[in-house]
């Protein structure tokens, strides 16, 4: 073999391996990369972003007349089913990302998949910019939606709904 060829053949060789690690570090930094909004999340979720079509699911009365609203949010499908965590009037985040309120150890979620927060008397969802999407029944959440008790959302293999 001529050492032309010879070179040749070890600088394809590098370029390829360049090209490589220049994709597996583009695909860690998208996983990785947290989105912050520059718009309040009030704002946005009471001017239409969200779902397509939203569920018109009318909160659930509370039994007794006891407390008004959901007090936990529980898994109920997924790896976690059966875990609860008490509504403390604080958001609450969803994903893979030790520091999420609900850790979820799932391939299809994203480190800071979803987030779930109060505001006046109501709870919303917001999806974070996740990779593989949130949703609520078939509809996939890309903003801030009002989340009635009773509804299932779906965070990767995870479904997650608030309860009374």
């Amino acid at each position: 073999m001529s050492e032309l060829t010879f070179t040749l053949l070890r600088l394809g060789y590098l370029v390829l391996l360049w090209v490589f690690v220049l994709t597996a570090i583009g695909v860690l930094r998208r996983d990785l990369s947290t989105r912050t909004s520059r718009e309040p999340a009030r704002r946005r979720g009471r001017e239409g972003a969200g779902v397509a079509a939203a569920p018109a699911a009318p909160p659930a009365p509370p039994a007794g007349g006891g407390r008004r609203g959901p007090s936990r949010l529980v898994v109920v499908a997924g790896p976690l089913q059966g875990t609860s965590l008490p509504l403390t009037g604080s958001s609450i985040l969803i994903g893979r990302s030790p520091g999420s309120t609900l850790v979820l150890d799932d391939d299809y979620s994203s480190s800071r998949h979803a987030r779930i927060f109060p505001d006046g008397g109501q709870w919303y969802l917001e999806d974070l910019g996740s990779t593989n999407g949130t949703f609520i029944g078939e509809q996939q959440v890309t903003g801030v939606v009002p989340l009635p008790p009773g509804v299932g959302v779906q965070i990767g293999r995870s479904v997650v709904e608030l309860q009374g």
